[in-house]
Parts: structure tokens; C-alpha cells; sequence
């Protein structure tokens, strides 16, 4: 991403379910708005009469924050939702002891000053991938709940509880089922998801469900260079050197869940991918430990998948396929 100016006017914004407090990089003034959009139409047309070299920084709160990017949005107001792990070391190295959420706003006030020129400006989702983000998510959690079930379903527990845990199975999986069947819609209803569901299923390893959950977590597929591609999945192999001392690199930071949603892909193109399984087994040549030699090949999987998408935005409609 190309720098931009170092912007004159930063609003840190430490945003509640109930209110968000503004505070202003200008005149040092804070402030607490009701969180909901007129009041912050308001705070944010008084706090910048004009928009155009302001930016407003907050961290992403589950959520909660979404009223405030729509409403900057409106306003043509630049705005930045931190990653919460970022942000809270930033801030936890400003302050000696205290934490409140005027204090939260100043440091990220501060935050946006001191970075404002590097960081990535939110843009709203399109309807369809927010469609898809939550019924993904939603799918996820419920799967995971079905297995925990089930797992207690398989305990030598006795009496009458398994027959309820067993209705509990079945309801869970009865919802999964209908859950998937609106993806399936949603998709049919997109060009560009079921295009871009068509390239990910394409590549060898990589199924439906690794094609929605890629989609709904990592929208950016497709607008990102191969190392940034690497690292936004959690992917990408950190050193971990001092002096003279090589230490072994590994992978931190990311996206867990695109992670996760990687791995059981790679597992398939090992054996399946002609040149994903040579690559493997040259690894495991080397010498690599088999998790290694996995992930390395989950790291080619999404760019290949990123430059696959990445090229087929650029190609005319008519010639997709």
C-alpha cells in the first residue's frame, strides 16, 4: 500500500456498545456520544467541519463499531478499525497503570498521529460478503458446538441425558444443513462469489468449505500481494535470530480461523496437487517435520488462491471461466 500523508486531524475513538468517546488529536478534547448514528452525525460534523485531511481510528469491538464506520463513511471521514492486538500494545506501551475509555481514545488518537500514514482505510463490505461472513461464522460456531456434543455423546455417561444429547446432535445438524443451503443460495445469486467459488474449488484441495470460509474471512483474497496474502492468513514464517544464534522461525499473528479453514486443504493437495505433492515430499526430504512441510504448502495454497482471483479481476467478464 502506497504511504499517504501524515493526516493533520485524528479522532481516537474507544468504542462500547452503549456510547463511544471521541477524543480530538486538535484540541485535546473528548467527549462521550451515544452510539447510535444521529449523535455521532453530529460530534463528527462539529469535531471535522471538513474531512478531507482528518482520519478516525478505533479498534474492531465485535461489532459495536460498525455504526461509527458507516457514519464516517457517509461523511467521507477516513477511518482506520485497528487490530485489537496492535492497538492494546500500543497503548499498553503509552500508559504506567491507568485504563479508562477516555484514555483508550487518547492512545489511539495517538496511534492513528503517529501511524496514520501506513494504515489500511476501511472500506464497507459489499452486502453478499457480509451476507456470507455471518453465515459462515455462524456455521462455524454451531459445528463446533455439534462436535462438542457430540464428544459427550460418546462419554459413558448413562440415564436419560444421551437421548437428549442426541436431540441436541440432530438439531445442530438439521441447522448446519439449512445454514449451508443459504450459502449455497447466496452464492448461486453472486457472479462474484460463485466465480470466485469456482476458481478456489478449482484448485486440487480446496473443496466448498474451504472456498465460503476463505471467502467470508479473508475478503481481501485477491487485492494482496503474495506476502501480505502469507501473513493475513497467519502463515508466514517469522526469524526468530539473536547474534550469532539462528533460532527456528514459525508462523504468528493472522487470521486463526483462516488458518484453520487452510490446513485440511493442504492435507488434501499433498497428496493430490501434482506440483503441491512434489513440493511436500521435497520438504520432507530436507529434512522438515511433516507439520512444516504442511503449512508450508497451506502458505502456497492461499497465494496461489490470491493470484488466482487477483487475475481473474483483471480479465474481462466474457472471459472467466
Amino acid at each position: 500500500m502506497a504511504d499517504r500523508s501524515t493526516p493533520r486531524q485524528v479522532l481516537g475513538c474507544d468504542v462500547g456498545q452503549d456510547s463511544v468517546v471521541i477524543c480530538d488529536s486538535l484540541s485535546g478534547s473528548r467527549r462521550s456520544v451515544a452510539n447510535t448514528p444521529d449523535p455521532l452525525r453530529r460530534a463528527l460534523a462539529e469535531l471535522v467541519p471538513v474531512p478531507g485531511d482528518a482520519l478516525l481510528v478505533c479498534e474492531a469491538t465485535g461489532g459495536h463499531e460498525a455504526t461509527l464506520l458507516s457514519v464516517a463513511w457517509e461523511a467521507g471521514l477516513a477511518a482506520h478499525r485497528a487490530d485489537p492486538r496492535k492497538a492494546h500494545n500500543f497503548l499498553r506501551s503509552l500508559r504506567s497503570a491507568g485504563k479508562s475509555d477516555p484514555i483508550d481514545a487518547e492512545g489511539l488518537a495517538r496511534y492513528g498521529i503517529e501511524r496514520g500514514d501506513r494504515l489500511p482505510l476501511w472500506q464497507p463490505p459489499a452486502p453478499d460478503r457480509q451476507a456470507l461472513q455471518g453465515l459462515v461464522r455462524l456455521r462455524a460456531d454451531l459445528v463446533g458446538d455439534r462436535a462438542d456434543y457430540l464428544r459427550r455423546l460418546k462419554s459413558p455417561s448413562q440415564g436419560l441425558d444421551k437421548r437428549h444429547i442426541q436431540a441436541v446432535v440432530d438439531a445442530l445438524a438439521e441447522r448446519v444443513a439449512a445454514i449451508e443451503a443459504d450459502i449455497d443460495r447466496l452464492i448461486a445469486q453472486s457472479q462474484d462469489l460463485s466465480q470466485s467459488v469456482a476458481i478456489i474449488t478449482a484448485i486440487k484441495g480446496c473443496g466448498w468449505k474451504t472456498a465460503t470460509s476463505l471467502l467470508a474471512l479473508m475478503p481481501e483474497l485477491g487485492h494482496l500481494d503474495r506476502h501480505q496474502a502469507a501473513a493475513l492468513a497467519g502463515l508466514a514464517p517469522y526469524p526468530n535470530d539473536s547474534g550469532k544464534t539462528e533460532g527456528y522461525r514459525r508462523i504468528r499473528g493472522g487470521r486463526p480461523a483462516v488458518r484453520a479453514a487452510l490446513f485440511p486443504a493442504a492435507m488434501t493437495a499433498c497428496r493430490h496437487h501434482p506440483q503441491l505433492r512434489q513440493h511436500y515430499q521435497a520438504l520432507l526430504s530436507r529434512g522438515k517435520k511433516p507439520i512444516v512441510a504442511t503449512l508450508a504448502i497451506a502458505r502456497k495454497l492461499i497465494t496461489i488462491i490470491n493470484a488466482k482471483l487477483r487475475d481473474a479481476r483483471a480479465q474481462p467478464a466474457q472471459q472467466l471461466c
